[in-house]
This record gives C-alpha cells, structure tokens and sequence, in this order.
C-alpha cells in the first residue's frame, strides 16, 4: 500500500476513502454469512431458529447465504486483485507481506513484556500482530470460499474428486468459519474498542485519521517516511518555485 503523505500538527491520514468503504462492505456481508452459516449448523439453537424464522425459512436463509458468499467472495478478488495493480504498476509497497523483522518484532517485544528490552519494537506501515491477524482470516476466508464452492456444487465436484470431499468440505468450512468468527470477535474487536490503547473506540475506520501521537507510539517507522516524504516534496517544490 502506497504511504499517505497528508498530515496536520495532529493527526495523520492512513486510510483514503475506499479502504473504508471495503472496509465495512466486508464487516456487513460477514455479519450476514455469520448468521446465516451458522444458524444452520447450529439448527437446534433458539436463536438460530429465531433467525431462520425471520428470515423467511431454512430455503431462504440458505439463498440469502450462497448469494452474500458470492459477493463476498467478488470483493476477496477485488481485493487482491487491487493489491497486485497497486504493486507491479503503482510500486506500493508490500506492507502487509510477513518479513523476517516481523518474527524478530515477536521475540524483541516478549523480551520487553518481561523486562529484558528497554522499549517495544518498531512498527512500520502494519505490525506484527495486523499482519498474523490479516493472514489469519484472509486465508481462513480463501478455505471457506473454496469449500462453500464444493458444497454448493458438489455434483459437479465429484466428477473430478472423490466423494469423500464433500463431507471434508463441510467440516472445514463451519469449523473454519467459527476460527475467524472468533478471531474477530476476541482478537480483533479487542484491538479496535477495548484496547488501552484506543478505548472506547479506535475511530480510523470511519475517518481515516490516527492521532500523531499514536502513529509515534505504534508506528514510528511509518511515521518517520512519511516526514521525510514531505520534506523531500516540500523541496522539489521550492526548487521548481526558484528563479532559474
């Protein structure tokens, strides 16, 4: 992703417009295949028949999951597909790609927790814990999106695979859906609300500014590029402003 140079005394600009909307496309369509999937795993659950009834009926829950699946699985493409673009053609930077600095963060960081470094690790664009929670669920989503394929259209699997793929997709894709389901709801929505650091609500997913202060504290590296990128363009402007 490419680094936003805007900044104010403040505050700083880390996400453009769209990365909010898909942003919360993505929570809203999640919401929808959470209950829908799982009321029908979990059929016997007064809430799930709470929900099937609402909904019109199990036929209906299932349209209304097959058909958000669809969609969700058209904005995982676009996702990565806009992630490839904005790499090989715009030169962003990889920064959500899992380095080698990013296990030495988890070992520098275990050794301040416990008082043998005397400060946490930098943070650039991403750290170490938003990348192992992205790739947790980013591939947990590619697992359900291919075994939701397989139960939807498992006679046409079986043409090619044996039979004994349908009842492996169906395992793994409720107990994968409950892995990210609570990946989210533990780990994720902890970060975003009941954090320390961001109580009682991390607000850049709906603005897409972080404090100055916070991008110091939790990404320094970032912040420090970002600096020098404008003083890099402050320069190219003033040299372009000078008489010749």
């Amino acid at each position: 992703m490419a680094i936003s140079t805007f900044m104010t005394e403040d505050r700083v600009k880390r996400f453009p417009p769209a990365r909010i909307l898909e942003h919360w496309a993505h929570v809203l369509m999640f919401c929808v295949l959470v209950c829908t999937g799982l009321s029908q795993r979990f059929y016997a659950l007064d809430i799930s028949q709470w929900i099937i009834l609402h909904l019109g009926g199990i036929d209906a829950v299932r349209l209304i999951h097959r058909f958000t699946g669809v969609i969700f699985s058209l904005g995982v493409c676009a996702h990565v597909v806009t992630a490839a673009v904005g790499i090989v053609y715009k030169q962003w930077q990889p920064s959500m790609v899992i380095t080698k600095k990013d296990f030495s963060d988890v070992v520098h960081n275990i050794k301040y927790y416990i008082g043998l470094e005397n400060s946490p690790t930098r943070g650039g664009r991403y750290t170490y814990k938003q990348k192992f929670e992205y790739w947790g669920i980013f591939t947990g989503v590619l697992l359900m999106i291919l075994t939701g394929a397989i139960l939807w259209f498992p006679a046409v699997v079986t043409k090619f695979m044996p039979g004994e793929i349908i009842p492996a997709a169906k395992v793994l894709h409720t107990n994968e859906a409950l892995v990210v389901f609570l990946i989210i709801a533990i780990w994720h929505i902890y970060n975003a609300i009941f954090s320390p650091e961001v109580f009682p609500l991390d607000t850049s997913m709906f603005t897409g500014y972080i404090s100055k202060e916070r991008m110091l504290r939790e990404h320094p590296d970032e912040l420090t590029q970002m600096e020098e990128n404008r003083m890099e363009k402050n320069r190219e402007q003033d040299l372009a402003a000078s008489p010749r």
